[in-house]
C-alpha cells in the first residue's frame, strides 16, 4: 500500500527522512490537511517518490508537494532483557544525559516518545558499551 502525504518544497527529494510529530494548529483550515494528518505521530518516514502536484501552505514558505513515503524502522538501544525479535514493547525514554557518548543517538532516538508501542523487528548487535554500565542492545523498532 502506498502512503501519500505532503512535505515542504525544499524537502521533497527521494531519500529525505522525517519524523511526523503530529498535526499543527495552523493547519486546521487547510484543504489538504487529511493528506498530512493520516501519518502516525512520532514515526519516521522516508520519501520514495515525488509527484508533480503542488499546494500552497501556511507552514512551508514555498508550499508543499505531494510525495509517496514509507515507514522507516527506528534504530534504538534498549535494555538487553527486552531485545527479543518479534516482541512488542512500550518505549521507555532513557534518562541518559551523556551527549558526547557515541551511542547517545541510539539511546535517545529522534521522534521516540514515552509509551509509544513498537515491535522489535530485529536485534542488530550484542551488548553495546555503555558508560553508565547499562546492559543495552541495538534493535530495529517498527
Amino acid at each position: 500500500m502506498v502512503l501519500v502525504t505532503v512535505v515542504g518544497e525544499h524537502q521533497c527529494k527521494r531519500g529525505f527522512e522525517f519524523v511526523f510529530l503530529g498535526p499543527v494548529a495552523d493547519c486546521r483550515d487547510c484543504k489538504v490537511r487529511n493528506v498530512c494528518f493520516h501519518l502516525e505521530p512520532n514515526r519516521r518516514y522516508r520519501v520514495t517518490d515525488v509527484r508533480d502536484v503542488h499546494h500552497e501552505c501556511k507552514i512551508h514558505e514555498d508550499g508543499v508537494r505531494v510525495v509517496e513515503v514509507e515507514r522507516v524502522p527506528t534504530r534504538a538501544a534498549i535494555p538487553s532483557r527486552s531485545a527479543i525479535e518479534g516482541s512488542m514493547l512500550s518505549y521507555e525514554e532513557s534518562d541518559c544525559d551523556r551527549l558526547g557518548c557515541h551511542n547517545y543517538r541510539l539511546c535517545v532516538p529522534v521522534g521516540m516518545s514515552e509509551g509509544l508501542r513498537f515491535r522489535v523487528t530485529s536485534v542488530e548487535s550484542d551488548e553495546i558499551e555503555c558508560p553508565l554500565g547499562r546492559s543495552l542492545k541495538v534493535v530495529l523498532l517498527e
